[in-house]
């Protein structure tokens, strides 16, 4: 097994559109050709459009575009600008001379730094498809991920800054990569050790504090829906749709492993599982794969966004 960049695995381009002066932004994955896809939600808040296409009850689709956003529900308003570039260029389900995209798309809660009046809407949805053809999947304060921050159990002044995350593998001809957007309402940690690397931080922001703790010792209800990791995980292999959402749902222990707590009624995890190539391969094996790949893109969403504290604190509202 070696590393390989996200954009290897193929099928897809990555675009980005943000607004630094108000801290979002909006994350796009352009797909070039068929592909299958899966679902787990386990958060109790999502922000989310689409969502049950990746159902096996629906009727399979392939997505023409995937869409990581901020906003939360107000940023589901990208995805009609993303329609609109994906019909100009022909692109979507075919009835006849009428082409509709199939775009799914999941917001994070990123009202609480930088402007709350301006969100991704039908301009930045459109911009963020338009970048797909540079390609480039980079990582921390960059398009859906640029408002994203963690350890959010007393608000936004004992936070810290996070971002949007990659990691791809491939295994023989197998090839899976990840993109995550972590916006979490927990602390974070490297999952190959338990070392914590953000979250909550003591009143005084010089050291870190055990949000678990603190919520035993508060008893603080949580705040519902301000909080989010949403992320995907894409893979050449070839599967059917209900093997997709199945590793979707095995993808899910990386939340587990590396956000604790994870999956509260305050946040709207979503993980989406798409495959877009035709190599043979166990779903076991992928799923695990899968989980490896987030945990590893988890961790480069919060290294790669670090920011400078008089920044940040000039940037989050009170």
């Amino acid at each position: 097994m070696h590393r390989i960049e996200f954009t290897q695995i193929g099928g897809f381009k990555v675009g980005n559109a943000q607004n630094y002066d108000a801290m979002t932004g909006v994350t796009a994955l352009v797909f070039d050709g068929p592909n299958v896809a899966g679902i787990d939600i386990s958060g109790g808040g999502p922000a989310a459009r689409e969502s049950f296409l990746f159902s096996p009850l629906a009727n399979p689709q392939s997505i023409t575009a995937l869409l990581l956003s901020g906003g939360s529900a107000y940023g589901l308003a990208a995805s009609a600008g993303a329609m609109a570039y994906l019909e100009e260029h022909n692109m979507g389900y075919h009835l006849g001379d009428i082409v509709v995209p199939i775009v799914p798309q999941s917001c994070i809660f990123d009202l609480g730094i930088g402007s709350s009046s301006v969100r991704p809407d039908f301009d930045m949805g459109y911009k963020a498809c338009a970048d797909s053809v540079n390609n480039r999947a980079v990582s921390g304060n960059i398009g859906g991920g640029t408002g994203a921050s963690v350890g959010k159990l007393y608000g936004m002044s004992r936070s810290q800054k996070a971002g949007i995350g990659y990691y791809a593998v491939q295994l023989g001809e197998l090839k899976m990569g990840a993109v995550v957007i972590v916006n979490a309402l927990g602390d974070i940690f490297d999952y190959r050790n338990g070392t914590k690397v953000a979250g909550l931080l003591t009143a005084d922001r010089k050291e870190f504090a055990s949000l678990e703790e603190e919520l035993y010792c508060a008893q603080k209800k949580i705040t519902a829906g301000t909080n989010t990791t949403i992320g995907a995980v894409i893979t050449n292999g070839d599967f059917t749709q209900q093997q997709m959402c199945k590793i979707a749902a095995m993808t899910r222990s990386a939340l587990g492993r590396s956000i604790n707590p994870v999956g509260t009624s305050g946040d709207g995890d979503t993980i989406y599982a798409v495959s877009t190539g035709n190599v043979k391969s166990n779903p076991d094996l992928a799923g695990t794969l899968a989980c490896r790949v987030l945990s590893e893109a988890i961790l480069d969403a919060v290294k790669s966004a670090k920011m400078e504290e008089s920044e940040y604190l000039s940037k989050i509202r009170k």
